[in-house]
């Protein structure tokens, strides 16, 4: 059989090694970000308000003439560091409830996915406007919130992957031994689940940042004084007519990450299709 290669796979291949890159250096930023910053995140520095890129603010400044780099680079450490959060905790409940789902007995199997679809039917984004806006906004509330509104996606899918190695033969092999259903769950099905679960790990990743900075946009979000990049938009919008650095890079930030990732888990899936 003959397998056709899009003429644009050439182009793909080195924007997929430069994405990993990019995802280290946004992790590095979120870490080390805000001792780069060359000032203080709250402080005026210019009476110029989205004043443009220059050699003393290398970003320009915002609409209240701050520091519009020191501003990025400490809003990272927020918008990766709550994401990352909530997307290892999505993950791991998705999976973990799908991994008891498939070892438990049918009656339960049937109401864990009952009670998985009635979270999965309501939109993660309405649920979370409903949650925050009843509830108030804090850093714990919104990993809370896009754990709830992101595991049950996590779940189908572990679900889906667990319940096809159930029925092979090495899963049977373990149950006639009579081993302990944590021990087929977690030694026998987890190992071989791994690689698409992680790849989606990074779906989630991508939309719980798109999730928590919509939430910032609409005021819903983090908090003032601290800001993460969805905040920064909204702050700057005023400077929109003006095409003002101060909210194009914040934009510009949120978009070149969530691609980033993207590539990064269609390079990772390409490796496992060819170890396949």
């Amino acid at each position: 059989m003959t397998v056709t290669t899009s003429p644009l796979s050439p182009l793909w291949q080195p924007l997929k090694k430069i994405s990993s890159l990019v995802c280290m250096l946004c992790l590095l930023l979120a870490v080390f970000g805000p001792w780069l910053a060359p000032y203080s995140v709250g402080e005026v520095v210019s009476k110029t308000i989205f004043a443009p890129m220059s050699e003393q603010f290398l970003l320009g400044t915002d609409y209240l003439g701050r520091d519009n780099l020191s501003r990025i680079l400490n809003a990272i450490r927020y918008t990766v560091g709550l994401s990352l959060t909530a997307s290892v905790l999505a993950s791991c409940t998705g999976t973990l409830v799908a991994l008891t789902a498939v070892m438990s007995p049918k009656w339960l199997e049937e109401v864990i996915i009952r009670l998985v679809d009635a979270l999965i039917s309501i939109p993660s984004k309405m649920l979370a406007l409903v949650i925050v806006a009843g509830f108030g906004s804090s850093i714990h509330l919104l990993i809370i919130t896009a754990v709830i509104g992101y595991a049950p996606g996590a779940f189908r899918i572990a679900y889906s992957l667990a319940m096809s190695q159930s029925e092979l033969e090495y899963v049977q092999s373990a149950k006639i031994r009579g081993e302990h259903s944590f021990y087929i769950a977690v030694r026998e099905i987890l190992p071989n689940i791994l690689n698409p679960v992680l790849a989606d790990f990074g779906l989630r990743f991508v939309f719980i940042v798109l999730l928590l900075s919509g939430l910032s946009f609409l005021g819903l979000g983090i908090q003032p004084p601290n800001a993460d990049l969805g905040s920064l938009v909204r702050e700057n919008i005023g400077g929109l007519s003006q095409g003002s650095v101060a909210l194009i890079a914040p934009a510009m930030t949120i978009g070149i990450m969530t691609i980033a990732v993207n590539l990064v888990i269609d390079r990772i899936a390409d490796q496992r299709n060819q170890q396949h």
